[in-house]
């Protein structure tokens, strides 16, 4: 398993376009893909479930990635993440 903080930098957090891009990204790697933020634990393929943990521009996130390409995973999420979700 690999993990890697990062910071939600789209002015808006997770609403409903970028955490469908989030989900988007994740649903390509074969990898268990799933962020943790306060005391929840989301899985990033779900939007219902990225949506559910009510992220904010500015909180923090730790991915968690498992599985045969956690690796590139992981730099994917990440790269989604800090260059905006598409906004």
């Amino acid at each position: 398993m690999v993990s890697q903080k990062v910071t939600i930098t789209n002015p808006t957090g997770l609403h409903l376009r970028p955490a469908g891009i989030l989900c988007k990204t994740a649903m390509q790697f074969r990898s268990a893909v799933t962020f943790t933020f306060g005391n929840t634990t989301a899985n990033a393929k779900s939007v219902l479930s990225v949506l559910g943990a009510c992220v904010k521009s500015g909180d923090e996130i730790e991915f968690h990635c498992e599985g045969a390409d956690e690796t590139e995973a992981l730099a994917a999420m990440v790269e989604a993440v800090e260059s905006g979700l598409g906004e």
